[in-house]
């Protein structure tokens, strides 16, 4: 079947799946996810645990996946974060699907995450193929808006090469920065690269790393909250559900 969708948007479900009446319970398990995963429990099993005790559905149960993390990765990765300010004259490494889709998703109403370490995450999946939406533009603007207030030396955008249309993200992108270039935007200098594993690149990464994927963050020597901060700044209509404890 062709998948017609044009905007990254909401699931059908969300509206009821993350209502208010159910954030305590959302909560809830991701503080106790933390909590057994501070303990070095599994995945698979902590998950079923923490699962069936708050009855969530499996849209849910992914949401608090992605939210929790141990104690010593929240304090890990905050003292690994450096601030906007930090990154004049350095080289800033993008995990490009991580941060793009959490940008398009923000723009198109869909639901963003804040997770216990303060990132911020979607629920969308690219899954092999990455389709453009309508919403596709206007986040890769926003990026290259917010990029440019940084001063970076460089910009190196690694995009996974196994998913498909990626090629066609990169011509995509290299045709909107020599447009804003003609119209006067003084955008640092942009290397788009297909890699077979971001994630191994980034955590190699000699610069600042922009993602929210908790391998490569856990990994990187430093990294910014870039996703947290354009939705903040950027998309005042955006729909954040804060999943921290005493949010």
């Amino acid at each position: 079947m062709v998948d017609k969708r044009c905007h990254r948007g909401r699931h059908p479900e969300d509206g009821q799946l993350f209502a208010s009446s159910q954030l305590e319970s959302l909560r809830k398990a991701v503080s106790d996810l933390s909590w057994l995963f501070s303990r070095d429990y599994a995945l698979v099993s902590a998950l079923k645990l923490v699962g069936d005790r708050y009855l969530l559905t499996a849209r849910q149960r992914m949401a608090v996946r992605r939210s929790a993390c141990s104690d010593d990765a929240q304090v890990n990765r905050r003292k690994k974060m450096v601030e906007p300010g930090s990154c004049e004259s350095i080289p800033l490494g993008i995990d490009g699907y991580n941060l793009l889709i959490t940008i398009e998703s923000a723009i198109s109403g869909g639901l963003v995450l804040v997770g216990r370490d303060d990132c911020y995450r979607d629920l969308a999946s690219i899954h092999s193929t990455y389709r453009r939406v309508d919403e596709t533009i206007p986040a890769l603007t926003a990026i290259m808006d917010y990029v440019n207030r940084l001063s970076v030396e460089r910009v190196d955008w690694f995009l996974d090469q196994p998913v498909s249309n990626s090629g066609r993200l990169k011509a995509l992108m290299a045709d909107l920065l020599d447009k804003r270039r003609e119209n006067g935007s003084p955008d640092p200098r942009w290397n788009i690269e297909l890699v077979h594993e971001p994630d191994n690149v980034l955590a190699d990464y000699n610069g600042v790393v922009c993602s929210a994927d908790s391998v490569v963050i856990d990994r990187c020597q430093t990294w910014i909250n870039m996703a947290a901060d354009i939705v903040e700044t950027s998309i005042p209509d955006s729909w954040i559900i804060d999943l921290r404890s005493g949010a």
